[in-house]
């Protein structure tokens, strides 16, 4: 995906801009929040300010919150999610908490969502590169997504961990491209 923060606005571009500008890759399991200048700016804003017009705005913060690895700040955001969005972003969280379960009740509640089919064709090319990662794609499978998840962290270093952090970052980058613009 070619991902434009300036999309989204000059206040999100700017926050984005304190890491990577949306192109960084997550880790698979949250740690401590990666910038502090981010969390104190995230903390300051107001979802709705930051996302006008959008059918539920903390979805969308919530993938900010995420993107910089701040887990407790984007589950207290998206502890009741209001939208399929917001479950979705919710059911990552949990992949990256880690806990697979939790993970996979958000994936059900969610089910289909207009990004998959660009998630798959995403997850594909990116496997291309990994020809020994073990995990093919047809449509896409939150659930083998988080088995796949799952089995990469036990592996650092690994094709299959590098796969599904780069997988990550277009699965963040299609979710919050998605969710932080008013359909």
């Amino acid at each position: 995906m070619d991902f434009d923060p300036t999309r989204y606005g000059p206040e999100v571009a700017r926050i984005l801009a304190m890491e990577g500008n949306g192109q960084n890759c997550a880790p698979l399991v949250c740690g401590p929040c990666r910038s502090e200048e981010a969390r104190r700016t995230l903390a300051a804003q107001q979802a709705a300010s930051l996302f006008p017009g959008v059918r539920e705005p903390e979805a969308p913060m919530a993938g900010l919150w995420l993107y910089f690895s701040c887990f407790e700040e984007a589950h207290h955001l998206i502890d009741n999610p209001k939208t399929h969005e917001g479950e979705l972003w919710h059911a990552i969280l949990h992949r990256q908490e880690p806990d697979s379960g939790n993970a996979a009740y958000w994936f059900r509640r969610a089910g289909q969502h207009p990004v998959f089919p660009k998630l798959a064709a995403a997850a594909k090319q990116i496997l291309g590169g990994y020809p020994d990662a073990e995990f093919r794609v047809g449509q896409w499978d939150p659930f083998a997504f988080v088995q796949f998840c799952e089995r990469a962290r036990l592996q650092p270093g690994s094709v299959q961990e590098k796969a599904a952090v780069e997988i990550q970052r277009a699965e963040w980058q299609l979710l919050f491209d998605y969710c932080a613009r008013p359909q």
